[in-house]
């Protein structure tokens, strides 16, 4: 069976995406995975032991220009290679409005997203020919990924299993690390894709200068429209606190697997992070962490978000914010690190 995985973005949501790929793939003899991600993300996708072919998007782009001449030869493209494939299923787990959009346009005769209330947007559905509901016995977003490998019978693994990212190290392996593995280092994440998910900088200047008197280097690691934010830091925290160059994907993966230990908040490399097996220590103030929360071997979470028990959802906001201390993310991020690391 040839099957189209429509899962555009965003880094960490597409790390969450990863086992459903593998129970796609293992679901039955013969069956052939193309992701269809953004361009920017490719490198979390292209390799995967469980997908056959990438194909690449500019949604953003697409979206700013979308009468363009790029625009239109770069659809013109996307459509020819769905008609070379002539797939048998799409599989769109991301449930907005772009994702279903590409759903539909890969021509295939099944397209299959979440029902509601799994799926966040509801215009979504009128791309998909059935839906299939999320998971009601574990709230997190990699159990609800898991139910749509019913859509080719097969039957979601039980317990989930965590994203594991070792593929990337093992890919990546020749590639000359941004930091000096040598001696020991912590990375502190000081971005997020939101706003109030941001930590306040002074917040993680503290953890970096209980890592540096544990004769640990810290590393302030950021992406773009970061660097401002990720400077705040180091000024706060005073010497020997580090401000890592800038990064590409692929440096971010390195990076984060070489560290001793990662401390950020519900972001995309916290979760990248956690799949790499590196101890993660992740802060969350305003989602639901039992929805999004980073899956992993040695993974801590400390959270002052205020969570219901409410029925499932396709939203990873928590019901009212919460702050969480410095001295907390210290405390989780000393029991987090082995001891002979201190």
């Amino acid at each position: 069976m040839r099957i189209v995985l429509v899962r555009l973005s965003a880094l960490g949501d597409i790390v969450h995406t990863w086992p459903l790929a593998e129970a796609l793939a293992g679901a039955g003899p013969g069956h052939h995975i193309t992701w269809v991600v953004e361009e920017s993300l490719k490198t979390l996708v292209e390799g995967h032991p469980a997908v056959d072919t990438v194909l690449t998007v500019a949604t953003r782009r697409w979206r700013r220009r979308p009468l363009s001449a790029d625009t239109r030869s770069r659809l013109s493209i996307l459509r020819s290679r769905f008609h070379e494939l002539q797939p048998d299923l799409a599989i769109d787990p991301q449930g907005v409005l772009k994702s279903a959009l590409v759903t539909r346009l890969t021509g295939a005769p099944g397209r299959v997203g979440l029902s509601r209330p799994w799926r966040r947007e509801v215009l979504a559905g009128s791309a998909y020919t059935s839906t299939v509901a999320g998971s009601l016995d574990n709230r997190h977003v990699v159990a609800t990924n898991l139910e749509l490998v019913r859509a080719v019978g097969g039957t979601p693994p039980d317990p989930i299993p965590s994203p594991d990212g070792s593929w990337l190290l093992q890919k990546l392996a020749e590639r000359t690390p941004i930091v000096d593995p040598e001696p020991g280092y912590v990375v502190l994440l000081p971005g997020a894709g939101r706003t109030e998910k941001i930590l306040p900088a002074e917040d993680l200047a503290t953890v970096a200068r209980w890592t540096v008197e544990k004769d640990l280097r810290a590393v302030v690691l950021w992406g773009p429209g970061e660097e401002d934010r990720a400077r705040a830091v180091v000024e706060a925290a005073g010497a020997g606190v580090e401000l890592a160059p800038p990064t590409d994907m692929e440096d971010l993966v390195v990076t984060l697997g070489h560290a001793r230990a990662v401390v950020g908040g519900d972001t995309g490399p916290i979760h990248l992070a956690a799949s790499l097996s590196v101890p993660t220590m992740a802060v969350f103030t305003t989602t639901d962490w039992r929805r999004n929360g980073p899956l992993g071997p040695t993974v801590a979470v400390v959270s002052g978000a205020q969570v219901g028990n409410g029925g499932p959802t396709g939203s990873s906001r928590a019901l009212r914010p919460g702050p969480v201390t410095a001295a907390e993310i210290v405390d989780g991020l000393r029991r987090l690190l082995p001891s002979d690391a201190l």
